[in-house]
């Protein structure tokens, strides 16, 4: 089937037997083939969403689907490397980004919830910023892809390769989940996958500033996001 169609709109009892089915059929799948299906199943209905972290999911859809969507959401908090990273993908990948903005600007919201939302109410400065975004982004998708893996942290550890997002009631595909960093890695070596420089200096999950530092000796990859909150998650995944 061409990947260049325009799937019909599905309804959610149509979607959720439809994940449920192919999460059983493709728990051992490979990344390729997991977007491969994806494409075939939902066309332009499909995307991949990135933090512009890396560009391995991207990269991958690519492959399968030239073209392919890559929903990135600029909270106005970025790192410049983030910035850069994701104008570099759109310049040099066979994808075509789109950027989602918060409803209102950094000002907007500190004249509205007093300035560094983030540091006095953290989740509902990710809800503003990341969650109403992305659920706005969403509305004309039936699917999308994450780049989430289970080695990440304990909270990520039951992510299926393809779920039901009873929240936004899509189909949502984790085509690395089973993926290990030393997979990672490899990949984006052997296909010299863009990275945010961040990576090589200190940094293992790279989220808004205000809220990320490296990462200390023994930390898991998510240790330095909102470190000393408790916070674990921004909510796009819960």
């Amino acid at each position: 089937m061409s990947t260049a169609h325009i799937a019909r709109r599905r309804s959610p009892d149509e979607l959720r037997p439809l994940a449920e089915q192919a999460g059983r059929e493709l728990e051992e799948a490979d990344a390729l083939e997991v977007l491969r299906w994806a494409a075939d199943t939902f066309g332009h209905r499909f995307c991949v969403t990135s933090s512009m972290e890396d560009a391995v999911v991207a990269h991958l859809a690519s492959r399968v689907f030239p073209g392919v969507r890559v929903v990135f959401l600029d909270t106005g908090y970025h790192f410049p490397e983030t910035i850069g990273t994701r104008d570099a993908v759109q310049a040099v990948m066979n994808v075509d980004v789109v950027t989602l903005t918060p409803r209102r600007t950094v000002a907007e919201q500190d004249a509205e919830h007093g300035p560094a939302l983030h540091d006095r109410d953290p989740d509902l400065c990710c809800a503003l910023r990341k969650v109403q975004p992305l659920e706005e982004g969403l509305r004309d998708y039936d699917a999308w892809a994450t780049g989430l893996r289970r080695d990440e942290s304990p909270s990520r550890a039951g992510t299926p390769v393809v779920g039901w997002d009873e929240k936004r009631q899509k189909v949502k595909i984790s085509p690395i989940a089973r993926w290990s960093q030393q997979d990672v890695d490899d990949y984006i070596a052997e296909h010299g996958v863009l990275t945010n420089p961040l990576l090589s200096d200190g940094y293992a999950s790279i989220g808004c500033a205000p809220c990320t530092r490296r990462v200390l000796e023994g930390e898991d990859a998510r240790a330095g996001r909102w470190a000393g909150s408790g916070k674990t998650e921004c909510g796009l995944h819960l």
